[in-house]
């Protein structure tokens, strides 16, 4: 990067690759790292290595997990399934305390401008669990935008003939607001006030 010495420009360029973080910020996380002591550095460093080793995604829900299965598919019943687009959705619903059911990340939501279709995402291994599992009702969390919305409305279409009930999480969750940025309240209110699509 012009202006900064070549491992400065380095970091910085790694740093502003990560999502929200401009050149301004980058430059600030950088100072700041250079800052640090040798071992806060290490620690810093190790933290990074350490997660990229040892997180994995469940082979039942596709949420991270330490392990094959992780506590949530290994500790809940399967009776309701929260669909959710991201692992990070999984944190948000879970922050509620008003869900106690089971998961199942789709790691994306259909968006045909951007070329990604329903076999693009986690739908049929969702199917799967569904023919496999005793499930009584999903759930469907996805971002209460064209995409999330689109997801849903195709999930619901795939599921219903199954004779498992299909609910939407409530609109207490603006339209456009991603499920990360939720408030408490909102998302609590949501889950409760779920409906039947």
């Amino acid at each position: 990067m012009a202006g900064f010495i070549e491992p400065i420009g380095r970091l910085i360029n790694q740093l502003s690759k990560l999502p929200g973080v401009g050149a301004k910020t980058a430059q600030r996380y950088a100072y700041k790292i250079i800052e640090m002591s040798d071992l806060e550095a290490e620690e810093f460093a190790q933290a990074i290595l350490r997660v990229k080793r040892e997180v994995k995604y469940c082979k039942v829900c596709g949420n991270f997990s330490e392990t094959d299965t992780c506590p949530i598919c290994q500790n809940r019943s399967s009776d309701i399934i929260c669909v959710v687009k991201e692992p990070k959705d999984v944190v948000a619903i879970e922050k509620s305390g008003r869900f106690d059911g089971v998961y199942h990340v789709l790691h994306g939501t259909i968006n045909p401008m951007e070329g990604i279709g329903p076999n693009d995402i986690a739908i049929k291994e969702l199917l799967i669990r569904l023919n496999s599992d005793n499930v009584k009702e999903v759930l469907i969390a996805t971002n209460p935008d064209v995409e999330g919305e689109a997801t849903a409305m195709y999930i619901a279409k795939m599921v219903k003939p199954l004779g498992i009930k299909v609910t939407r999480l409530a609109h207490g969750i603006a339209v456009g607001t991603d499920l990360e940025y939720a408030d408490i309240g909102s998302l609590t209110r949501a889950i409760l006030d779920r409906r039947e699509m």
